[in-house]
């Protein structure tokens, strides 16, 4: 028995490899949040300062106004992506076979494209005088709209981003699940007399519910976390915008490209780890009550 699992675990060793050096190794950094760094010194024997790091970003003024961005966000980013993903892979499943090789990879194409690509493509749409859109408010007789100095939009611009770049990679785990359903089942509803619609929401949406559920999880975990290149580049770090494009992770680049104080850093980045940790613990409570198969643990 232990000369079959050998395989398996030589197949698995890089991964935890990995997981170790850049999962666990990092772990002895987070003593950094309660000190003050002092190169001289060294980590280890500078000076111990207790919760003084985190002192820093919760009275900031900002602390409140960059947690409800970061939170609202990524919660928008969990539902919509979810709606659209969902969906084309039902579309997939049941009309975009023919094509299947073409479809997944250009739903996945723009998953690969990094947020710096990204950031000039959208400006080739909404820049305020030779963009996609305001020359075509120009052709209907309205006037361009600046969207880089107005907040207003800019949850509606980052959440078509994020779905044009990520529901492509999830519309494809949830097609691959899919495709692992016995056709029996369609096909003894077909013979009941089921309507498409009642197909979906009986059978392929019920087979879809514990990787909904798995997946949901992990991007709640990383809920107070966000992709800190897609607000950057996006956005060209443009202060108009601050109050609905501003996030933890930018809001700290900025002071520590001020302070230059890593313990702050640190500080902020465990209390991110550590609400996310919780968030799912409860979350994974709920999952178990609703399906035990989808609960991560």
């Amino acid at each position: 028995m232990k000369k079959q699992k050998l395989p398996l675990l030589f197949l698995a060793l890089p991964g935890i490899i990995l997981i170790f050096l850049f999962g666990y190794l990092p772990l002895f950094g987070l003593v950094i949040a309660f000190k003050n760094v002092d190169y001289s010194k060294g980590i280890w024997a500078s000076d111990w300062v207790g919760l003084k790091n985190f002192e820093f970003f919760f009275k900031s003024n900002d602390a409140l106004r960059v947690t409800r961005n970061t939170l609202v966000m990524n919660a928008l980013f969990i539902v919509f992506t979810l709606i659209v993903s969902v969906s084309v892979a039902i579309m997939l499943y049941y009309v975009g076979r023919r094509m299947l090789r073409v479809t997944q990879t250009v739903l996945f194409l723009p998953y690969l494209i990094s947020w710096v690509v990204a950031s000039y493509a959208l400006e080739a749409f909404i820049d305020a005088r030779y963009g996609v859109v305001n020359q075509f408010l120009n052709f209907l007789g309205l006037k361009n709209i600046n969207f880089y100095y107005l907040p207003k939009w800019w949850y509606l611009i980052i959440v078509i981003c994020y779905i044009w770049k990520s529901a492509g990679y999830y519309s494809i785990l949830y097609y691959t699940r899919l495709l692992s359903v016995d056709p029996s089942l369609y096909e003894a509803a077909e013979i009941d007399g089921a309507s498409t619609w009642q197909k979906i929401r009986y059978i392929t949406l019920y087979m879809l519910r514990p990787l909904i559920i798995m997946l949901c999880l992990i991007q709640i975990g990383n809920i107070f976390y966000s992709d800190f290149g897609m607000y950057y580049f996006l956005t060209k770090d443009n202060g108009m915008l601050y109050s609905v494009t501003d996030v933890i992770d930018t809001y700290i680049f900025r002071a520590l490209k001020t302070v230059n104080d890593p313990g702050m850093g640190a500080a902020v980045g465990l209390f991110q780890s550590l609400m996310g940790f919780i968030l799912v613990l409860a979350s994974n409570a709920v999952a178990k009550k609703i399906d035990e198969e989808g609960a991560i643990f």
